[in-house]
């Protein structure tokens, strides 16, 4: 008897479950720095694989659009592939690339840089040139400051970063990224906290003092500013524990008590106590010096914000006679650096102690062509452009959500010449430019700067033109 064979088309759709282990090829890194691979043409993010490896995956969540796994074994190990050199390297998170050769996590940020674009723009990257990402002559040790949660592990108070994707605080004692300095004040101060029996915070409890300790290091004056971050103004003792620091560390310039008693993701509560020494530290970038107080912002970099600035200055094309309008601008920093370029420039930003650690910065070094507002940039825009003030560059250095959708407005409508992006984010300014581009600006170059390495974070600076 003669039976048809049936042939069915096969479904497109295709099911992976938790678990499962298949051989994968890793095409390249993704935003976070994981291994990126294509499984039946589903992808698969795998942390810790790098590209051009031979991998068995096993499967660890799947979702709708992509799935996750990790690495079961190396078939084919990369060649830029090497021995992580920090202890703790797979149990902190705070690094991502730490498994390669240096040179291959400057070209993974460029590429970074280039698939964030081709996602989220329209924009024909054959005709304009990503740079190759400007890195460190020395990668280490580079982080002028230290955000470690407080806590305690078997009766100990310990300090650092909770493991990724959990609520277990893992103890930094000895970051090979963070300044030697910031490591051995926080070291000692878990000590005196320790010594002196002081109320821990319990995360999960929502009981305790003690939070956070925040240390700042000025790579150039060597001045240190801790804030104890705590969730009541009212410590046992706190004029003995400041005697102690002081004593056991000569070297902190600047103490200050920050209460923030909110269940949030944010270090800093409103209200700062100042405690002994200065109220602020000082730091210098080339010949320019900034006062910074407890919660200022200052890029965490200084080798390479000089890098990174000078980018910012060859994009804005100064030739003295432009107004500058410096958004986000924090404590002044870019605003400053290209202040003797400029015929004027003016910035803003929504915290009040930045505003006024820039303007004191302004006027130590005799810029009178400086201004600078409390408030947001699509604040202060339009109002100036009302009275009569129109910039011919805007700076924009925004946080990683990117540059707010009013701001992008008020540049689309007070049409600049030319806006410099500097950007923490790729995928946010791949979304902006894109943007600013249908408005009718060109993007003439972007230049990638490592301003964090071993991390998958990649700084750039977007020169656009009208």
């Amino acid at each position: 008897m003669n039976q048809k064979k049936r042939y069915h088309k096969p479904k497109e759709d295709v099911h992976i479950k938790v678990g499962q282990r298949f051989p994968l090829t890793i095409k390249r890194l993704g935003i976070n720095g994981e291994g990126v691979g294509y499984f039946k043409r589903k992808v698969v993010f795998v942390p810790g694989a790098l590209p051009e490896e031979e991998i068995v995956a096993e499967v660890t969540k799947v979702g709708t659009k992509f799935s996750e796994a990790k690495i079961s074994k190396v078939r084919k190990a990369s060649p830029n592939r090497v021995e992580p050199p920090c202890p703790i390297y797979d149990q902190c998170g705070g690094c991502q690339l730490q498994h390669m050769t240096y040179e291959s996590t400057l070209s993974a940020k460029k590429d970074i840089i280039v698939q964030a674009f081709e996602r989220y723009s329209k924009l024909s990257l054959d005709k304009i040139k990503v740079q190759e990402t400007i890195g460190m002559e020395e990668p280490w040790y580079y982080r002028n400051k230290s955000q470690m949660q407080v806590g305690k592990k078997n009766g100990e108070v310990i300090a650092g970063l909770y493991a990724e994707k959990s609520h277990e605080l893992i103890d930094l004692s000895a970051c090979i990224v963070q300044h030697k300095t910031t490591n051995k004040v926080t070291t000692v101060i878990k000590q005196i906290l320790n010594d002196f029996q002081v109320s821990i915070y319990d995360e999960r409890k929502r009981r305790g003092l003690i939070r956070t300790i925040v240390t700042r290091v000025g790579f150039e004056t060597g001045q240190v500013q801790v804030v104890l971050v705590t969730t009541d103004m009212n410590i046992p003792r706190l004029n003995l524990i400041t005697a102690e620091i002081n004593k056991r560390l000569p070297e902190v310039t600047s103490l200050q008590l920050n209460v923030n008693n909110k269940k949030t993701s944010l270090i800093f509560g409103d209200k700062t106590v100042h405690l002994d020494g200065e109220e602020v530290i000082e730091e210098r970038l080339g010949d320019i010096s900034f006062d910074l107080s407890a919660r200022a912002f200052f890029q965490l970099n200084p080798k390479q914000t000089v890098k990174l600035y000078n980018e910012a200055q060859k994009a804005a094309k100064l030739t003295g006679t432009e107004k500058i309008v410096d958004a986000y601008c924090g404590v002044g920093t870019i605003g400053l650096w290209l202040a003797d370029k400029a015929s004027e420039v003016r910035g803003m930003d929504v915290i009040e102690d930045s505003i006024q650690d820039a303007r004191k910065n302004a006027k130590k070094h005799g810029f009178e062509h400086v201004r600078y507002e409390v408030g947001s940039a699509e604040k202060w825009l339009p109002r100036w452009v009302k009275e009569g003030w129109k910039p011919d560059v805007i700076l924009v250095d925004p946080p990683r959500t990117g540059c707010d959708d009013k701001l992008l407005q008020s540049i689309i409508e007070v049409k600049p010449k030319r806006v410099v992006y500097v950007s923490c984010n790729p995928s946010t300014l791949a979304k902006d430019v894109e943007l600013l581009r249908k408005a009718g600006y060109k993007v003439k170059g972007i230049q990638p700067v490592d301003m964090f390495p071993w991390t998958a974070q990649v700084e750039s600076v977007t020169e656009l033109v009208l």
